[in-house]
């Protein structure tokens, strides 16, 4: 399996393995030696709470590395009258009657409840490359699909919003 990403999420993920690695790692280190030598480890809340801490930052570092290792890196470039990789999409949902605002991201960057969607997603796949006034079907299953049309397309930006998320 490839996650889609682009040379910024690279660039992204590889500048928090390294803060995690050359910072949080050694912090944490030094919280987990502290604690030991608190005596006994029996019930030494401080050292468990420690040690968890210690692994959850070496599990996101491997996370991390994995995502870059198998990675497909794609282009962020899109025409501006075009939907495409960080454009924020304004769509007429017929079926619902109402307009939904997206933005379109990578999946390392999705995050529904803040209106940013995954180019992945069935919803990102289907609008990709679209213009305003065009009618794009969206298929969620064999059973299940929708129509939507777009209605804007904006040029926008990663803002500090749009964050790497975690998992």
């Amino acid at each position: 399996m490839h996650n889609e990403l682009t040379k910024k999420d690279i660039e992204d993920m590889q500048a928090e393995i390294d803060n995690r690695k050359i910072n949080i790692r050694k912090k944490l280190l030094e919280d987990v030696k502290e604690a030991r030598a608190q005596g006994d480890l029996s019930e030494n809340f401080e050292y468990y709470a420690a040690k968890r801490a210690k692994n959850q930052n070496e599990s996101r570092i491997r996370f991390l590395e994995r995502m870059i290792k198998t990675a497909k890196i794609i282009d962020d470039d899109s025409s501006d009258d075009q939907v495409g990789m960080n454009k924020t999409v304004t769509v007429y949902v017929e079926e619902d009657d109402v307009e939904e605002v997206y933005k379109i991201v990578t999946t390392i960057r999705a995050d529904s409840l803040k209106g940013t969607i995954s180019v992945e997603s069935p919803l990102g796949k289907a609008l990709m490359g679209h213009k305003v006034g065009d009618r794009v079907n969206i298929v969620i299953s064999k059973e299940y699909n929708y129509d939507v049309i777009i209605r804007k397309i904006e040029n926008t930006e990663l803002t500090d919003d749009d964050k790497l998320r975690d998992f």
